[in-house]
């Protein structure tokens, strides 16, 4: 993590990291104000309460309260040396709580993250570099040297190699990554979380049997997801980059709809337009690019290659964004390897879906194929050693489809988890459906798995299945679970070269009667692809595009942001809008205008309704105000200050609107109650003179929005890289 310091007033100090700023300060004896605790006071506390983090995770997952649990930690520093120090770390635990899971707690604060990092010894570099912000070396410790030289299957370069390029092209772009986390729960199960250092936004998962592959996995995932723009899929790229000579990509092409907003010709070709436009409800306007803002530039479209033949067809940024998420893009070391890693990703998530949809029961692998495989069985053993049950499966559907499924169950909660992997070797595929099912994830982690059911309808839900798309978190039916397949175990193998590989894949396709259409991206110095394939690839249905779609922000973005500076007959459009749009009340406003809120602030928690609420308090509309009130306070996960805040708010208006109460008889009270800022804030909100308490002003500058132009900030370089390999000046 990197964390930036300032220097303030006096011995003062700021520290920002994240969303986040800490102050710190040094005591008036050592010529400080006293005003925060000093840098080491913050040390010594993380300990303590990394200690009582993990008491609190062990609780947790056993459903044991933490109310009457206490713990202290106190620092004894040895007289000759007062670098040499013991932190005595205390704990108070009530007479019913057993003695099983005494130990247990004892044994939970031993792995607090801060005693083992300490335990170990971190090493210190220290350096001088001529400018913070440009410095883009990679904070990576597996990053080997010397002359190591280790393929794995399916790769055209050595790890090693691969390791060296990938950063070295990040690095050039002006981007530091840092590792946020490692995992390596099981033996050859390796697993890491890695992010732009400046942009957090921008991260990365990869796994992998050895670290060094699951560094490759994280990496070529970073360069996948910049190349084609999906760090920054549905967020507002600002009005210098919307007004740019290009807002993606070089080679885009913008299209005006028809004098009635039809669809123009020139995108998407006859095949795709009966996919995405069977009832003629699709309109050019509905796929107006949502990064830019600018409307009056059109459809922003992207040339694809369609498989069958080589012709380019022209695909809308804003149907690309909003069906197909990440599915289907892949970076590699040679464009046919990148090829093979896309075509199995498509494959493993469709046939993933349908097993899923379809509540397929799978044949188990039998005991004498997965001997063959001795490290995966290693790393399973270790699972059910840990208690977890785990079943492997043949997920190729009789042989059709080079997919694997691992399964694992927890009986402590009642959850499972059905992890599936794609690729050509059986092998390969069933080692990526292990490392997926562990990716990011400790053991207290798999307590949080859904139940199976037999319930029908809810594995068939839409969202049932983003939800495995996102985080496999999605539930999984009972009839996956019988001991009766409904195909036949196939040990299937369709590996070859990489070349003979991407055919074979596209071939599948071919036969299922799918066109394919695919963008290659090489302007970062990495080949990266992204295939999609109508009609199967897809994450959201199709009629998202008219009714859920992403450029919504269009019609709301520059009013909320302007939100302050609005008129009473704006705000009254405003509001009028939102209700005739019938959107989901509790979308995030980061979700419909896209812009990046810091999650700590109350607009990083704004959702539909509270905008609504707060807009009715400025024009004064009460009765409609306390309405919404009701629906807040009845459900929502919003801050215990900001629950407070309008828990007030409600008093007080009941207080003001009903004809037999006087709000001044209950001011007294509800200020003893809520505190006077609070009340404060509530009588000016209920008589206008305060407006959208607790929003920052802003505006369509993003002014204040620092996480916003971090995001920015990252794509400028992004988009700078693109212009200068394009002979472009911005």
């Amino acid at each position: 993590m990197e964390i930036k310091v300032n220097y303030l007033d006096n011995l003062r100090l700021e520290a920002k990291f994240d969303d986040f700023n800490v102050i710190s300060d040094q005591p008036i004896r050592y010529k400080g104000d006293g005003s925060a605790p000093g840098p080491f006071d913050y040390f010594l506390a993380s300990s303590a309460m990394c200690a009582a983090y993990f008491v609190k995770v062990y609780c947790n997952a056993r459903d044991i309260p933490t109310d009457n649990i206490r713990l202290s930690q106190n620092n004894i520093v040895d007289p000759e040396n007062r670098y040499k120090q013991i932190f005595k770390i205390q704990v108070e635990l009530p007479e019913s709580i057993s003695e099983k899971d005494r130990l247990g707690i004892l044994r939970s604060i031993d792995r607090c993250t801060v005693k083992k990092v300490v335990q170990t010894g971190p090493d210190f570099q220290i350096e001088v570099v001529e400018n913070l912000d440009e410095d883009a070396q990679a904070l990576l410790t597996a990053a080997p040297g010397g002359e190591a030289s280790t393929y794995i299957e399916g790769k055209d370069l050595p790890l090693e190699q691969t390791i060296a390029n990938m950063t070295k092209i990040i690095a050039d772009l002006g981007m530091k990554i840092e590792i946020a986390s490692w995992r390596n729960i099981v033996p050859h199960v390796w697993s890491l979380h890695i992010r732009d250092a400046a942009a957090p936004m921008c991260f990365t998962n990869g796994k992998g049997a050895t670290k060094e592959a699951a560094l490759c996995s994280a990496l070529g995932e970073f360069i996948e997801r910049l190349s084609c723009n999906f760090f920054y899929n549905d967020q507002y790229f600002g009005q210098d980059i919307g007004n740019s000579q290009f807002v993606h990509y070089p080679n885009e092409e913008w299209f005006q709809p028809g004098p009635n907003g039809e669809i123009p010709d020139g995108i998407l070709d006859d095949y795709t337009l009966g996919i995405y436009n069977p009832e003629d409800e699709l309109l050019g306007t509905h796929l107006f690019d949502t990064n830019s803002g600018t409307p009056e530039r059109g459809i922003c479209a992207i040339p694809y290659q369609r498989h069958s033949d080589g012709k380019t067809v022209y695909f809308p940024s804003n149907l690309i964004e909003n069906l197909f998420l990440s599915n289907g893009m892949s970076a590699g070391n040679t464009l046919a390897e990148a090829k093979v890693q896309c075509l199995s990703e498509i494959f493993e998530r469709a046939v993933k879906k349908q097993i899923i949809e379809e509540e397929l029961a799978l044949p188990d692998v039998p005991d004498e194929v997965l001997a063959k495989y001795p490290d995966i069985v290693e790393g399973i053993q270790a699972l059910e050693d840990q208690g977890f049950p785990v079943l492997v499966k043949d997920a190729s559907l009789g042989g059709q489809f080079p997919v694997m499924c691992v399964t694992l169950m927890n009986p402590k909660t009642g959850g499972v988890f059905a992890s599936f992997g794609a690729h050509p070797s059986f092998h390969v595929a069933l080692e990526r459906s292990l490392t997926e099912l562990l990716q990011g994830r400790s053991f207290e982690g798999l307590n949080d798995l859904p139940a199976p059911t037999f319930n029908s309808m809810a594995i068939t839900e839409p969202n049932n299945y983003v939800e495995h798309f996102i985080d496999s978190s999605g539930k999984v039916s009972w009839r996956f679970f019988s001991a009766k397949s409904d195909v036949d175990f196939v040990e299937w193998d369709f590996s070859g070269t990489n070349e003979e590989e991407a055919a074979t894949l596209f071939g599948i396709l071919e036969d299922m009667g799918k066109e394919s259409y695919m963008a290659v991206f090489e302007d970062l110095g990495a080949p990266v692809c992204r295939i999609l394939v109508p009609d199967y690839s897809e994450v959201y249905p199709v009629e998202d595009l008219v009714w859920d779609n992403t450029n919504t922000a269009l019609a709301f973005r520059e009013d909320i942001l302007n939100l302050h500076r609005l008129s009473e007959d704006e705000l009254v459009a405003l509001v009028e809008r939102l209700e005739e749009a019938e959107l989901d009340v509790y979308m995030t406003i980061i979700t419909l205008i896209g812009i990046e809120f810091d999650e700590n602030t109350v607009w990083g928690q704004l959702t539909i309704l509270e905008l609504k609420l707060l807009i009715y308090l400025a024009l004064g509309e009460l009765e409609e105000a306390r309405e919404l009130v009701e629906m807040f306070l009845q459900f929502n996960d919003n801050t215990v200050e900001r629950n407070l805040f309008y828990q007030a708010m409600h008093a007080a208006l009941e207080a003001t609107l009903e004809d037999d109460l006087e709000l001044d008889d209950y001011l007294h009270n509800f200020r003893r109650m809520y505190g006077n800022e609070v009340m404060d804030a509530v009588v000016g909100s209920i008589e206008g003179t305060v407006r959208f308490h607790g929003l920052e002003e802003t505006n369509m500058q993003l002014d204040g929005l620092e996480r916003h132009l971090k995001m920015i900030e990252s794509y400028q370089k992004l988009h700078a890289a693109r212009a200068r390999k394009a002979g472009i000046t911005l």
